[in-house]
């Protein structure tokens, strides 16, 4: 068997191109071996030569794939026929299993030249990268709407696709509250988008809140959901009435019914935080007054063991009306106020005249 002398070029290509270092390669002196024989001969058949260097099939077949990939081969073809041998009948060049060995220095050339032409694209696509966000930052991100001092802008917005995505559009930029109301459950997005898309604010690290409808609780499917969105981490509070449907996104953004009553006539959209505070405001006072849908204290008693007086000074109570207002109102001494006072704080476990105000109007004694 004919091994060739090896160049230093040809070893040190091999060395250069880290080949023995790559995961489920033969053994380098194998391939360079066989590098070395075909270089040797020339333009030759590669079974013939494996054959002579005892190479099994497998072993033949990924020292050519390794040259192959390093450039140091390239298959023969049309361009390596002889006119001669084609007009005496013999078969073409690119019919054989031949191989035509590469010089070294021309192999490290072109993969220099493949790798400089790869890092030219890659420049290319990040150049045009650039240039789409310089544009969109330019001409489509209105920065105003994402300042605390941003102005105001207002859009009403009527078709459901377009409502939904502005859903999703505030779930990907939210960053730290999510505040909502809902008269109630899901009307008609489907609840398991809703919970897909409380679950990535969760995970985000967003605090998500929601008020719904008391009266919820009274059917199963929406308790079940609603149940849902606070295993999730939602905090979810339960109120005698909501006046509508609101969204508000760090202050930033809100969306809201262009109609309260008619829930298919669409949807505003205001960006800017001087409007969207004014929002935040009236959900605080909302959620204030609204009681965690997993509250687990009750007053022993209802509203029904109330009497009518008890029920007029809680009323008047709750209003901040002063105890000698409310006993001129009842026709009752100070003190028989004071003691009523007293049995209704108890009846309602408040440990204050503020607090039971709060509570009672939580469970709908005032309604």
């Amino acid at each position: 068997m004919r091994t060739g002398g090896g160049s230093d070029s040809t070893r040190g290509y091999f060395a250069m191109v880290n080949f023995g270092g790559r995961a489920g390669a033969l053994p380098h002196d194998l391939v360079l071996a066989l590098y070395q024989e075909l270089r040797a001969r020339g333009a030759s058949g590669l079974q013939d030569i494996a054959s002579e260097m005892g190479l099994s099939e497998d072993e033949t077949d990924r020292c050519r794939d390794e040259l192959l990939g390093l450039g140091l081969v390239v298959p023969t073809g049309p361009s390596h026929d002889n006119r001669l041998e084609l007009d005496a009948g013999m078969a073409s060049e690119e019919e054989s299993d031949a191989l035509t060995v590469i010089p070294p220095e021309i192999a490290l050339l072109r993969l220099l030249e493949r790798e400089r032409t790869r890092l030219r694209n890659h420049l290319d696509q990040a150049d045009r990268a650039h240039r789409t966000l310089k544009t969109l930052a330019g001409n489509f991100l209105h920065a105003e709407t994402l300042s605390l001092t941003a102005g105001v802008e207002v859009e009403i917005i009527h078709d459901y696709r377009r409502i939904q995505q502005v859903l999703e559009d505030i779930t990907d930029a939210v960053r730290d509250s999510l505040s909502s109301m809902h008269p109630i459950v899901g009307g008609r997005e489907i609840p398991e988008r809703a919970l897909s898309r409380d679950r990535r604010q969760i995970e985000n690290g967003v605090q998500v809140r929601s008020i719904f409808s008391r009266h919820l609780m009274s059917v199963p499917q929406d308790a079940g959901h609603l149940r849902a969105k606070a295993e999730l981490g939602v905090q979810v509070r339960l109120a005698p009435y909501v006046p509508m449907n609101m969204i508000i996104a760090d202050e930033q953004f809100a969306v809201l019914p262009v109609d309260p009553e008619d829930r298919f006539a669409g949807a505003i959209l205001a960006r800017g935080s001087a409007l969207v505070r004014s929002y935040r405001a009236l959900f605080e006072h909302s959620w204030h007054m609204a009681m965690p849908v997993n509250e687990q204290r009750r007053p022993p008693h209802g509203r029904d063991s109330l009497t009518e007086q008890q029920r007029a000074a809680l009323r008047m109570l709750a209003s901040g009306m002063k105890d000698e207002k409310i006993a001129r109102h009842l026709g009752v001494s100070l003190r028989t106020v004071s003691r009523m006072i007293s049995d209704l704080l108890q009846e309602l476990e408040a440990s204050s005249r503020f607090e039971a105000g709060v509570r009672a109007t939580r469970l709908g004694w005032l309604d």
